[in-house]
């Protein structure tokens, strides 16, 4: 961005992406929240477009461009009224490759992350134990070395994709907790085959975003070639640490989008419905709740590509991005609800589509880390308060 607003260049990726989920109607997003098919025509008009691999390195097939293109990539496609489930549908493509494409051998990253970025492969991301959640440290998933590899078991929770997955990214503890200097030690990550012979993936029922499940995963002895090792050995606590900033970054940037996806909504239909002989609009108890979370959004959004432009400037964006996904996630549910409580009853009917938003916008309130512990973050790193827990 030049400034506060988008250069001919990040503007020419907005239009391109516009044109894209144009070819989506909310119709389609409807369906697929109902029925839980995932959006695979959406997926595939997106990685044809090439827009998978937006941030991924050009010797690689990527575009070889920064956080800042991603995130306004991403929250065009939330914006357009696909939300998460359209978001999240292709989120893990963008950022979650990082860790292979930094520290993964020459080997490891020229054999997956083409086949990533064309499609070809799907993946998912398992670290979320049910046992330790924010807690990494204490997982208990491990990876036992063998003569050409590892063999891992354990389980892990919210696992997205799991069931269309052909890849997982995992992290394991290779080294026992009471054998390591620090709790962040002995823990590898590893980018290998979804051997469903040795991985049972189950979805969990939830509030929104049917389409792109998550689910508990159970992994029994799982044998992975010592190739599929992302860099080395116990450092895989270290290479997760370098995605946190960029995927906090664009949820804040998703959820502002999803928000302003039902701004747009609520002021059209509060404009157009008519009551005691005049649109609702023009009474202030409908207004200025939607006055107000324009501006919270826009507020919010300012931090998301504060954060961004620090990140692809080489500069610590730790605090920016925590409070990106923060102010995002909160402005964009209020939004939401906003646009819930102006379509009065109808807000409530799936054919005006913003209760689905209404669910969707829980998602960045609560993952991929919680609020209160970005507050503590900001709390203890900024404010220079002592640790609480």
């Amino acid at each position: 961005m030049t400034g506060f607003w988008l250069t001919d260049e990040q503007q020419a990726i907005r239009e391109g992406v516009e044109r894209v989920c144009a070819r989506f109607d909310a119709d389609y997003w409807r369906r697929t929240d109902e029925s839980g098919e995932f959006p695979e025509a959406f997926v595939a008009a997106m990685a044809e477009g090439g827009w998978l691999g937006v941030a991924m390195p050009t010797e690689l097939g990527g575009a070889g461009l920064g956080l800042t293109e991603a995130a306004i990539m991403m929250q065009t496609v939330a914006e357009s009224g696909a939300g998460f489930s359209g978001a999240s549908a292709m989120h893990l493509n963008i950022f979650g490759p990082m860790p292979v494409v930094k520290f993964g051998s020459d080997a490891l990253r020229q054999r997956t992350i083409p086949r990533l970025i064309a499609g070809e492969d799907k993946m998912c991301f398992a670290v979320t134990e049910p046992d330790a959640g924010l807690d990494t440290t204490n997982l208990s998933t491990r990876a036992v070395r063998t003569n050409d590899g590892y063999v891992i078991s354990g389980r892990k929770m919210w696992t997205t994709n799991a069931q269309r997955a052909s890849k997982i990214l995992i992290i394991a503890r290779t080294t026992p907790k009471d054998q390591v200097n620090r709790p962040t030690e002995g823990l590898s990550l590893f980018y290998t085959d979804f051997d469903r012979r040795r991985i049972e993936a189950t979805p969990i029922p939830k509030m929104g975003r049917k389409a792109v499940e998550s689910n508990a995963v159970f992994i029994d002895d799982l044998h992975v070639p010592a190739e599929d090792l992302v860099g080395e050995e116990g450092r895989g606590f270290y290479y997760l640490l370098e995605g946190l900033n960029p995927e906090r970054v664009l949820i804040g940037a998703e959820a502002v989008g999803l928000g302003r996806a039902a701004l747009k909504r609520a002021a059209a239909y509060a404009r157009e419905r008519v009551v005691f002989g005049r649109p609702i609009g023009m009474n202030q108890g409908v207004a200025h709740p939607l006055a107000k979370a324009w501006a919270e959004l826009e507020a919010a959004n300012l931090m998301a590509f504060k954060a961004a432009a620090l990140h692809d400037a080489g500069r610590d964006c730790g605090a920016e991005a925590n409070a990106a996904k923060y102010l995002g996630g909160e402005a964009g549910f209020r939004a939401c609800e906003a646009a819930v409580l102006a379509h009065g009853g109808m807000g409530y009917a799936k054919e005006f589509h913003v209760e689905r938003y209404f669910r969707e916008a829980m998602i960045a309130r609560i993952a991929p880390v919680s609020r209160e512990m970005i507050l503590n973050y900001i709390a203890e790193r900024v404010l220079g308060l002592p640790k609480s827990y």
